[in-house]
């Protein structure tokens, strides 16, 4: 902001600071009275609230000084992790799963094998009031009465676990750094992961050869949203762990650290398997150029890590590894027996058929990254796979979500963040919602792509000024490179718009 005089700086910084702390707040009695999955009233009017605060603080952190810009967003994303520590778990209880299979590793089992109300556990159980209440309450939203007669906080106790095995690793990690604490172990581990995303994701935009300062904004997308501490911190979901990870491995990617990078996106897959969409990211223009090495380290790291993490639970669990996970597909209506999910192809095709119409869409998107994505880029191509994915099959759970969020705040496509938005309607609202939610979802994104495509063609700048070099000649203009005086560049120097 050379051209803004320091008081209206000053002035911008204060109106952003304001905003933000009223973000933080609207969050903060969100979660603390904003009403559970078992009492939605209250969520409905304080939700919205908190995505317009969200909007606002965005829009005044892109007139804030770059040198000012990093440090605030780091700050406001502490602010807005906190915020979701302040209550137990309000519209989800996974997190109860995920302290119950930190209790079973830790008492050496496999939680693959066994479901909670397995006899043998009884034991456990008998341990973790938490968990099981005592007595004949059984009344609260997150409560519910098993076939075996006692009283659980977790969901589906008569099946076993559904989580791939990092995030197995990372439940017996946090059982065992702070098993006491129980599902707040849980929520501090999402807020700590929270925020380290966020520090990765400053790191990347800051160190991107080219990047312009002003583009640390962006990182805010992901540290200040209300979805990430409401699904992050107060719900504790594990994908925001797949989330980081899979940042971490798209960012060396980036840079040609295939082997890391390969390494890292395997680790965010055996996660929670979602993050698998960010991988024809990372192996962006496969197709459009000469097979490198680096072509074939990436995928067979990301696969080796995956077997590696599997490898342990499969000697103590044999081929039950997979926990109830085709179980939990089925539940959820991707059988083809009983097809709930694919809305939007479901307006044009038959039923049976929106498996297989699901299957065409993800691999054109696939071809399409392999063909023509940006190698120096990888999450743009991985925003496209993963958010058209979302759209595609039309999940009814918002935290799927969460590696959308993550991968915006890399790219600074915005309009992408209707995905998650569509799936916190369909959560709250049901079924009805999924496809007027994900329609409208559609409709913002093709919407935001027409707009960046007639900025482009006509010549407005879709983002910040690009950085001079730091080699560029003397009152060259933003954007320009160095030459050897004789119209050729410079080795060592970048070419335009990298």
């Amino acid at each position: 902001m050379p051209d803004t005089p320091p008081v209206h700086r000053r002035a911008t910084t204060a109106a952003c600071c304001l905003a933000l702390a009223a973000l933080a707040l609207s969050t903060a009695l969100t979660v603390t009275g904003g009403g559970t999955l078992g009492d939605r009233g209250p969520l409905y009017a304080w939700y919205p609230v908190d995505a317009l605060l969200f909007a606002l603080a965005m829009a005044l952190l892109r007139r804030v000084p770059a040198r000012r810009a990093g440090r605030l967003v780091l700050a406001g994303s502490v602010l807005v992790a906190a915020a979701g520590l302040l209550a137990p778990p309000r519209t989800s209880d996974d997190a109860y799963r995920y302290v119950w299979d930190g209790q079973v590793q830790r008492a050496g089992l496999s939680p693959y094998a066994y479901a909670p109300d397995d006899p043998a556990l009884a034991g456990l159980r008998a341990r973790a009031p938490g968990l099981f209440p005592p007595g004949d309450g059984c009344d609260g939203w997150d409560e519910r009465r098993a076939a075996a007669g006692f009283c659980s906080r977790l969901n589906r106790p008569d099946v076993p676990t559904i989580y791939p095995p990092v995030a197995e690793l990372w439940f017996a990690g946090l059982h065992r750094m702070a098993g006491g604490w129980g599902v707040r172990a849980a929520q501090a581990g999402g807020a700590l992961l929270a925020v380290a995303t966020t520090g990765v994701l400053l790191r990347a935009l800051r160190r991107r050869p080219g990047a312009p300062g002003g583009a640390l904004w962006r990182a805010a997308l992901w540290g200040w949203c209300p979805g990430v501490a409401v699904w992050a911190v107060n719900d504790a979901h594990v994908d925001v762990l797949g989330a980081l990870l899979m940042v971490g491995g798209l960012v060396l990617a980036g840079r040609g650290r295939a082997g890391a990078g390969g390494a890292l996106l395997g680790a965010a897959t055996a996660t929670k398997l979602l993050p698998a969409l960010a991988l024809p990211g990372a192996m962006s223009g496969l197709l459009a150029r000469r097979p490198r090495p680096r072509d074939v380290v990436l995928p067979l790291a990301a696969l080796g890590v995956l077997a590696l993490g599997y490898l342990p639970y499969v000697l103590a669990s044999g081929t039950g590894v997979l926990g109830y996970l085709p179980g939990y597909l089925r539940e959820e209506g991707y059988d083809q027996d009983r097809i709930d999910r694919f809305g939007l192809l479901r307006l044009l095709l038959p039923d049976g058929l929106a498996p297989y119409g699901a299957a065409l869409v993800l691999l054109a998107l696939v071809l399409h990254v392999l063909r023509r994505g940006d190698p120096e880029r990888p999450w743009r191509g991985a925003l496209l796979v993963t958010g058209g994915a979302l759209l595609t099959v039309t999940p009814g759970y918002p935290w799927y979500g969460l590696l959308v969020v993550a991968l915006v705040g890399l790219d600074g496509r915005w309009e992408w963040l209707a995905v998650p938005v569509a799936g916190q309607l369909v959560y709250l609202l049901g079924g009805g919602a999924q496809q007027p939610a994900y329609a409208a979802a559609l409709a913002v994104v093709l919407a935001g792509v027409a707009v960046r495509r007639r900025r482009s063609g006509s010549g407005v700048p879709t983002g910040a000024p690009a950085a001079v070099p730091a080699n560029a000649p003397r009152g060259a203009p933003a954007g320009a490179s160095a030459t050897n005086g004789r119209g050729r560049r410079r080795a060592g120097t970048l070419p335009p718009g990298r």
